[in-house]
This record gives C-alpha cells, structure tokens and sequence, in this order.
C-alpha cells in the first residue's frame, strides 16, 4: 500500500512537495506489527513513472511487494525550483565548474527530516522508530545526503544506502565529516558506483578514498561496481536485491 500527503519544509521552501509512505502487505496482514523504517531522497522518483522526473522510477514499490520485505519507506520529493534541489542536497558549501558556487542547505534538510517528517511517521504508521531500525538512502546528490546523514544524524540513522553518491562535491568537508564521526556499533554503509560512471573525473579515486575512510571508522561496509551499471534510475532500481537485503541484513524482523 502506497500512500501520498502533502508537506511543506518552511526552512526551505514554501513549495508544497509529496511525502510517499509505502507500507508493507504485512501490515494488512499482522495490524499489531510494527516495522522498520527506510527513508528516502527524491521521493518523485522512486515509485512513479508518472512523477519521476525523467519518466522512469525505481519502482521500489512493486519490488518490496514481490519479495514480501517488512519495510515501510518514507520518501520526500525534492525542490523544483531552480537550482534548489543541489543546494538542498549538499551538506556543505562548494564551488564547482558546471554549478558555479552552491551553497549547502544538507544541514537544514536532516533536520526537518529528523525533527519534523520522521516524527510525522512515527506518528502515523506503525513503525520502529529506535535507531536500530531507521535507515536513510538515495541516489547521486541523495546518495551524498545518505552517507552525511549516517555520519552527522548516527544518534537517529544506524545504516545507510547510497547509490552512485556525489562524492566529488566538497570533497575535503566529506572527508573531516567522515573521519570527525562518531558512530556508534553496528554502523552499516551499502555503497555502489556503476562501472560506466567511474571513468568520470576523479570518480574511482574518491570511490577509493571514501570506502577507505568508512572501513577505519570500523563501518560495515558493503562497497560495489555495478556491471554496465550507469546513473539513472533504471539502474538503480537493478541494484534493489542487494541494498535492500543489506539494510535488513542481522535484523529480526
């Protein structure tokens, strides 16, 4: 079951943006169960083809409906309006040759998604809410918020998923949040880079860089190149058998 509101994030924007809440068939089934929770960036683009930005989403939903997976999802929509979406996304401030300076309002999203949308969805649904069952993924500028959000947010978010993340932004604040972190035990990183994105840039030498920094902070970290994988969200959904199950992996559910 796929559920939609209607939320504003006053910090941000006065924009209205869809909150998508997918609860598991086991809850129809068990109404006295309550499950973990995975949140999630560009809400529009993981259950939709209708809303999803370029017309393909990660149909996440019809996955977690096939497999049976125990799993409430809360997903945000991102900003629309110009240029909002990368600055909302990026936990610091950097200057780059393509967006020119962006300044980092990361820090002001995880909050209202700490303080205001996972409080909403502990009230709302049956739900998990310790931070042994709260989880947090994306992809590319999500992916980067997912890893921030583990590292910044570690009290609230035991394990994380970031997919192809946008870790050539702000590379050296990346790095002091990484190795500055305290993460508690049981700290859970699943990290992927499509094997046609790495010849990017500096992108397999920051894939490198950030695996290493995560593997010090003793982080159990699931690190894969995806074959012929890309970024878009086509491929992002093919990886969905192995983030998912690595989010729930030890869990008893």
């Amino acid at each position: 079951m796929l559920e939609t509101r209607k939320v504003t994030i006053p910090e941000l924007s006065d924009e209205q943006r869809n909150l998508y809440v997918y609860l598991p068939a086991a809850a129809r089934r068990e109404p006295h169960r309550r499950f973990p929770v995975l949140y999630m960036f560009d809400g529009h683009n993981v259950f939709y083809d209708s809303h999803a930005t370029y017309g393909r989403s990660w149909r996440l939903g019809d996955y977690l409906d096939r497999t049976d997976t125990p799993l409430i999802v809360a997903a945000i929509e991102c900003s629309h309006l110009p240029n909002a979406r990368i600055s909302e996304y990026a936990p610091f401030s950097f200057r780059d040759s393509e967006f020119g300076q962006v300044t980092g309002r990361g820090r002001e999203t995880m909050e209202w998604i700490v303080n205001v949308m996972k409080l909403l969805v502990d009230s709302s649904y049956p739900t998990l809410p310790d931070r042994a069952n709260t989880f947090i993924a994306g992809s590319s500028m999500g992916g980067l918020m997912s890893l921030y959000a583990l590292c910044a947010y570690n009290a609230v978010f035991s394990r994380c998923a970031a997919l192809s993340p946008s870790i050539i932004f702000g590379e050296k604040a990346l790095d002091a949040c990484l190795r500055n972190a305290a993460l508690s035990d049981g700290a859970v990183v699943y990290m992927d880079y499509g094997e046609q994105e790495l010849g990017f840039a500096d992108t397999a030498a920051r894939w490198r860089s950030v695996s290493s920094l995560l593997l010090r902070k003793n982080v159990q970290l699931t690190a894969r190149i995806v074959p012929g994988g890309t970024h878009c969200e086509a491929s992002w959904e093919r990886q969905e058998p192995f983030f998912i199950p690595t989010l729930l992996y030890g869990l008893t559910l």
